[in-house]
């Protein structure tokens, strides 16, 4: 009598099983972290208002903040930098400072996502910076080129004051019925809110620093496995309803224009809200 295995279709089946059992186990095999294998990552910065997604000039439905304070959104920008990833067993690689500056526009698609390259590994974490850096604010103007160039920063959508000011970390302006036309509100009658976010902490004298160092946990939504073969893409959530609804809550009534004073750094304490880790993508 023949034994099962002296069929030539089921060993064709154990074969096929085999193959597939043994690249299954190899594709869960974590690489090696090596610093000089590197792997393409993207982290999307997903922009919304709170429950609703980010739409400007939306005068026919307003978003509406905890104070019960209707209002609309002109402009949304903010700088992302100094990209970091760490994995379960605390290995941490930090992205190239020369290729880890990013501009994230609200009204441009494109700029939403930061690509960069990272050893193969499995990440739980991610780390970058919402701003600039003083390193990098500091250096010469050649070493502050592409989105960092302060030459761009003199029109309306330019994220630079001026020589010794330096980078608005973070741009963010709009229109709300409640803002007064004086001179502690909008005194062009528009009803214009803007809070341009800056201060690295000085050049050459002290100043606010409102830097801030954002650290999201990937593992709930799923980590990062970082592959050669593949594009993996860390998918974040940023609610700018949080500038206003954050830890330091306010009107927009009673702070409809903040750019140079102490009251920054109120502002700047609620970024850390701001980013919600929605899913990865590997």
């Amino acid at each position: 009598m023949k034994t099962i295995l002296n069929n030539p279709r089921v060993l064709v089946v154990i074969c096929a099983i085999l193959t597939l059992t043994s690249c299954s186990k190899k594709e869960d095999i974590t690489p090696e972290f090596q610093e000089t294998n590197l792997a393409p990552l993207s982290v999307e910065f997903d922009n919304i208002v709170g429950d609703r997604t980010l739409t400007f000039n939306n005068t026919a439905n307003p978003y509406i903040n905890a104070a019960g304070e209707p209002f609309t959104i002109s402009k949304l920008q903010y700088f992302i930098s100094n990209i970091k990833v760490t994995t379960a067993q605390g290995k941490s690689y930090t992205v190239n400072p020369d290729s880890s500056y990013f501009l994230i526009k609200g009204d441009d698609k494109a700029t939403r996502f930061a690509k960069v390259k990272v050893p193969e590994g499995d990440y739980t974490s991610l780390t970058f910076i919402l701003g600039v850096d003083s390193l990098r604010s500091t250096m010469p103007v050649d070493k502050r080129t592409g989105v960092l160039d302060p030459a761009a920063g003199h029109d309306d959508s330019g994220m630079y004051w001026g020589w010794n000011s330096g980078y608005i970390f973070f741009k963010f302006e709009g229109n709300s019925n409640v803002i007064s036309d004086n001179s502690a509100g909008d005194p062009t009658g528009k009803k214009q809110f803007k809070y341009h976010i800056g201060f690295f902490g000085g050049y050459s004298a002290p100043t606010l620093n409102n830097i801030k160092v954002i650290t999201v946990d990937l593992r709930t939504g799923g980590i990062a496995k970082v592959r050669k073969d593949r594009q993996s893409n860390i998918h974040l959530f940023v609610d700018v309803m949080k500038v206003f609804n954050g830890k330091n809550s306010f009107k927009i009534a009673e702070k409809p224009n903040v750019m140079f004073d102490e009251f920054t750094s109120r502002i700047a304490a609620n970024f850390m809200e701001l980013f919600k880790h929605d899913h990865t993508e590997n």
